[in-house]
């Protein structure tokens, strides 16, 4: 079976290798976006997908935009019998949202966290279940009509890594069973979203990233686990810095008014509204992450309740 691969990052690389593992699967070709600044150097780098298309062999393309006549012109030319997108991170339009049924891997159970970030998102909101949905591509975000779907529990302990590695293997599953049907004979049957459950996993952005001491201390341990390891928590120091914050744990054994990060009985603490934060693994502008403990023997850190 003809399959041509759209992608771009980590999440969508890992669904290309799952295919290319597959001698009916294949894909024939793969387009992703092209090379761009990355890292403090700001050094042209490739995409994932880019970079795991070589390492397979597969045919590669990386055109400025997808949705120019000569990127149609090529995805006609190998006729395609599927055309498969994952996290593709650009807007796709006509004419070929209407040349080919575009199949989705969207990592939610839509139409709950349509959007940029919805792993992250499903984590911060404390949400004990979330999934991976096949969809129809449509001009919408996320908004298409879904042939399949697969659950996966999140635990407690779940930050966005442990969580995405197994959302890649429910969704590489889920993609190979509808592609399979496909390639059989037995076309999906494809059902509208019910639109009074959407919800938009919005881009992290910088604000998002940085943990407020006057919220709960569950929804900030909440955070560090969903940007973990990919993005990044911080905490903002008495100095204005920024603390990187990889690893946090609920802590007891703080009263009073005191806010922000502190020193308490050889701890370093985030104290928020209700509550305090231990920080485990933390890491100081231009520095490399390090235990809490380690942070306090080499920073002068007052203790303030």
């Amino acid at each position: 079976m003809g399959v041509v691969f759209l992608g771009t990052s980590e999440f969508a690389a890992a669904i290309l290798e799952r295919l290319a593992e597959s001698e009916r699967h294949r894909p024939i070709f793969v387009l992703t976006r092209p090379d761009r600044p990355r890292g403090r150097g700001r050094k042209l780098a490739s995409p994932p997908v880019a970079e795991a298309a070589r390492a397979l062999g597969l045919t590669l393309a990386q055109p400025q935009s997808v949705n120019h006549a000569e990127t149609l012109a090529v995805i006609d030319s190998v006729r395609p019998d599927a055309v498969v997108v994952c996290a593709f991170g650009a807007l796709i339009k006509e004419p070929l949202l209407s040349a080919h049924e575009l199949l989705n891997v969207h990592p939610s159970l839509l139409p709950r966290w349509r959007g940029a970030a919805p792993i992250e998102r499903a984590i911060i909101a404390g949400d004990q279940t979330t999934g991976v949905s096949i969809l129809r591509l449509t001009a919408g975000l996320d908004s298409g009509p879904v042939c399949a779907t697969a659950q996966e529990p999140i635990a407690d302990e779940d930050t966005y890594g442990s969580l995405a590695g197994r959302l890649r293997e429910v969704g590489a599953r889920l993609l190979l069973d509808v592609l399979d049907a496909k390639a059989s004979g037995r076309a999906p049957r494809f059902v509208e979203q019910d639109e009074r459950g959407v919800t938009y996993a919005e881009k992290i952005g910088a604000g998002d990233r940085t943990l407020d001491p006057r919220r709960g201390a569950v929804e900030l341990e909440r955070i560090v686990r969903a940007l973990h390891p990919h993005i990044g928590a911080r905490a903002e120091l008495d100095d204005g810095s920024l603390l990187g914050v990889h690893r946090a744990v609920l802590a007891s054994g703080l009263g009073g008014g005191a806010r922000g990060v502190i020193a308490l009985d050889g701890r370093l603490l985030l104290a928020c509204a209700d509550g305090a934060l231990e920080l485990l693994v933390v890491q100081p502008p231009g520095g490399r992450a390090m235990s809490g403990e380690a942070y306090l023997r080499g920073h002068g850190l007052a203790t303030r309740l």
